[in-house]
């Protein structure tokens, strides 16, 4: 059964079993995932991380004409500041309008904690409706409602037919995972169970014959590109343009997407993802709903990546040979390209941390550009990387790798042990790359290219800059400073790292391949 017939999605650690505890070499770790033999630990000492809310609004907010309907705590809606930006360049380059994400809440406090919130809740659905007229309001849940058990799908199903926007609901209580990409089932959840129905003129299209006939030919070319928060409209652009190439149609879903557009995603031949970890959860429920079959292995970051996405996809379509001739004619210009970038950063060390297919994607596309790779650190693990790992140890051989849920305190004593000359990572990272004097570079940026062929290029012309001139950040380290004594940075990074025994830490970090 979908889990899409339930209320809420799973939680990662039960629905895939992932994980977030691990310290020691890639290759160590290799041999525990491939034999089967890797169980998650626990820290007995962890720092603060994030809660899955943030990658949730990030999604939600890029949705058009939406209210993103808190409820909870005032302060868990707080992200949506720092997401605004984001909101408004990608609602431009979408749509032509400059607008900004439109976030309430319900402002849960200690009386409606004793009392219950949803009294509140439903005044503040129909409100939001009156004021704002949108074509969706997403009612997301924080912690509080969780813990004191408000029914927040009762009250959305009693209040739906008194207004005239579409409601979703959608579960991010942070307190149920420590695996915040259950944040990406939890929006798909929402927007699977209530945006996918026909629209009346779509009904009536395909009972036409002759329109049928069209609309069917049309689906057996057409592609859903699964986009990511992390992508921006340039790295859309790019898929877009190669899958064009391949005589290809496509639907763009879900991030930045039209409400009353999304019941396209049932009519495609294939889901395509752009990431695995992202994705996973939405391929199943198309295939099992509507017979739509998914491809979920590569992110399309490097140019082995993107070679091998672009393969897959046409192989689905039976055009190997087109496709052969695209990579042909892109890798032999992108070489000409990046000759010089290549000569400038053979052996210089580089650390990577995010997302686990971002960060085993970017390390991979590091690797080709001549780069050392002497660390990477996953946010999580899961089934889905197996082969990234693999082709990772192939291109650089073994390092050190950390699986953690932030934990910065690891990643500084890291920092300061391997001292790469660059290090590519979330905000917070580079804080603390920047503090120890080593120059950073963002992970991602949706105002700038990092995905497809053009990603390469632009990724190895953003890096050549940066390390040519890496002043900045040398500079900062003579006058800030982490939190952490000198003591710290001489224990193992890995210290607190337990295995489900009880024993010792899973690999250690001098150990070899």
């Amino acid at each position: 059964m979908s889990y899409l017939a339930t209320k809420q999605a799973p939680k990662r650690e039960d629905r895939l079993h992932s994980c977030i505890t691990f310290g020691g070499t890639l290759c160590g770790f290799h041999k525990l995932a491939g034999g089967g033999c890797f169980q998650d630990g626990n820290r007995e000492f962890s720092q603060g991380s994030i809660c899955l809310l943030l990658p949730g609004i990030a999604m939600i907010n890029s949705l058009k004409d939406n209210v993103n309907l808190l409820h909870g705590a005032v302060g868990c809606g707080v992200c949506s500041h720092s997401q605004n930006a984001n909101a408004r360049s990608g609602g431009l380059s979408h749509f032509g309008v400059l607008k900004d994400a439109l976030w309430l809440s319900t402002a849960l406090n200690e009386a409606d904690v004793i009392g219950g919130g949803e009294k509140k809740l439903r005044s503040a659905i129909i409100e939001a409706d009156r004021l704002y007229r949108p074509k969706t309001i997403t009612v997301v849940t924080g912690c509080v409602p969780g813990i004191i058990g408000d029914d927040v799908d009762g009250v959305i199903n009693d209040v739906q037919n008194e207004v005239t926007a579409k409601l979703i609901p959608v579960h991010c209580e942070g307190f149920k995972t420590k695996i915040w990409a259950t944040a990406y089932d939890a929006v798909y959840h929402g927007l699977g169970r209530t945006l996918l129905d026909d629209p009346f003129f779509q009904e009536r299209l395909i009972e036409e014959e002759a329109q049928r006939f069209r609309f069917e030919e049309q689906k057996k070319r057409t592609v859903n590109l699964l986009n990511v928060s992390s992508m921006g409209k340039v790295d859309e652009d790019e898929l877009t343009r190669l899958l064009n190439d391949l005589g290809l149609s496509v639907n763009i879903f879900p991030v930045f997407a039209d409400p009353e557009q999304v019941y396209k995603v049932k009519y495609a031949a294939v889901s395509i993802s752009t990431c695995p970890t992202h994705d996973d959860y939405f391929c199943k429920f198309l295939e099992e709903s509507f017979g739509i079959p998914y491809i979920l292995k590569h992110m399309p970051i490097g140019i082995e990546n993107t070679n091998d996405w672009i393969r897959e996809a046409a192989r689905f379509f039976g055009r190997e040979k087109a496709a052969e001739k695209i990579i042909r004619t892109e890798n032999e210009r992108l070489g000409k390209a990046l000759e010089g970038y290549r000569k400038f950063f053979q052996g210089k060390k580089v650390f990577v941390s995010a997302g686990e297919f971002r960060a085993l994607a970017t390390a991979n596309l590091l690797g080709e550009l001549g780069f050392e790779i002497v660390g990477v650190r996953s946010f999580h693990h899961d089934e889905f990387a197996a082969g990234e790992y693999e082709k990772l140890k192939k291109i650089a051989g073994d390092f050190s790798f950390n699986i953690a849920n932030a934990q910065p305190f690891e990643e500084a004593n890291l920092l300061e042990r391997l001292k790469p000359d660059l290090f590519l990572g979330h905000w917070n990272g580079n804080s603390t790359s920047a503090k120890l004097g080593i120059a950073s570079h963002v992970i991602y940026n949706t105002g700038l290219s990092y995905i497809g062929y053009k990603g390469v290029f632009e990724i190895a012309r953003r890096l050549f800059r940066q390390l040519r001139n890496p002043a900045f950040n040398k500079h900062i380290s003579k006058y800030a400073r982490l939190p952490y004594r000198e003591s710290w940075y001489a224990e193992d990074p890995f210290k607190y790292i337990k295995t489900p025994q009880g024993g010792e830490k899973h690999v250690r970090l001098s150990g070899n391949a």
